[in-house]
């Protein structure tokens, strides 16, 4: 085992033994972001803050690995989360079960046009590959799918492929942001910067991440979530219902032609909120 985990190690243990699981420690906080200042979203994954400088001081230059998390709030949110990720830090075996944590916000609900079906993951604020952290409370927020993979995994990863080419040490900082007392986070605030660099070749990224997901709507004070058309990029297109097998087809599918009268309907929508209203495809002309 690493000596980076082995001494985290112990400090659990002298927090188990002292009557508290998991300590309080003090995280060094990001630059505020106001969020009626970022852009509403509109397609793309996240928004560049600062010129994509992160607000990292002098003061939290260092060469020794850690991670640090905030307590939660007393709605149950997670703060920052913050860590000096080097290659003793980087997780070293398999992820284990996130089942038991429930985020705040925690509504979950199925959409077929959804990767995984599922809206919501338990996304890691410092990701897994990076701490080795599994399933901490104070890790783990509510965020949809797309938040996780197309959002905040594609930073996750150049912050581990710099570490593990390079040996250095970076500076890595994640903060959910919320509006007044939703459960659900707005999106994700996520910095970085190494260490080891120097001002010629930096590597650094000050990022917001949008915690929407297309097609759905989300009531951030709750968790609950509707279907809706924003964002699916998809166009209306003519289709033949066939109302009690509820399948939908192309206009000139063989199989549309032999619908009775009372079982059929045309309609034109999109794809995806026929899927949403319980349709699903022909298997023969599979529109």
């Amino acid at each position: 085992m690493k000596i980076t985990k082995v001494l985290s190690a112990l400090a659990l243990l002298l927090a188990l033994l002292s009557g508290c699981t998991e300590p309080v420690v003090s995280v060094s906080q990001p630059p505020y972001i106001d969020l009626n200042a970022i852009p509403a979203w509109e397609g793309q994954p996240y928004f560049i803050i600062d010129d994509n400088t992160p607000g990292f001081t002098e003061l939290d230059l260092t060469t020794d690995a850690f991670e640090r998390y905030s307590a939660l709030d007393a709605r149950g949110r997670c703060g920052s989360a913050y860590a000096c990720v080097s290659e003793d830090l980087l997780a070293d075996e398999d992820r284990g079960s996130l089942a038991s944590i429930t985020p705040s916000g925690w509504v979950n609900r199925q959409y077929d046009f959804i990767d995984g079906k599922y809206l919501y993951n338990r996304c890691h604020l410092l990701g897994f590959q990076l701490t080795g952290n599994s399933a901490s409370k104070r890790n783990l927020i509510t965020g949809t799918r797309y938040l996780n993979i197309q959002g905040m995994l594609p930073f996750e990863n150049q912050v581990a492929d710099h570490v593990k080419d390079h040996s250095h040490h970076v500076l890595y900082r994640v903060t959910p942001l919320f509006r007044e007392d939703d459960l659900v986070c707005r999106g994700v605030q996520m910095e970085a910067y190494c260490v080891d660099c120097g001002n010629s070749d930096p590597f650094m990224f000050h990022v917001f991440c949008y915690n929407v997901q297309p097609g759905v709507l989300i009531d951030y004070e709750t968790g609950e979530s509707t279907f809706s058309e924003i964002g699916l990029n998809s166009e209306k297109k003519t289709y033949v219902l066939n109302t009690s097998s509820k399948k939908f087809h192309d206009p000139d599918c063989g199989n549309a032609a032999n619908i009775s009268d009372k079982n059929r309907d045309k309609v034109k929508i999109t794809r995806e909120e026929l899927i949403y209203r319980g349709y699903e495809p022909c298997g023969v002309c599979k529109p």
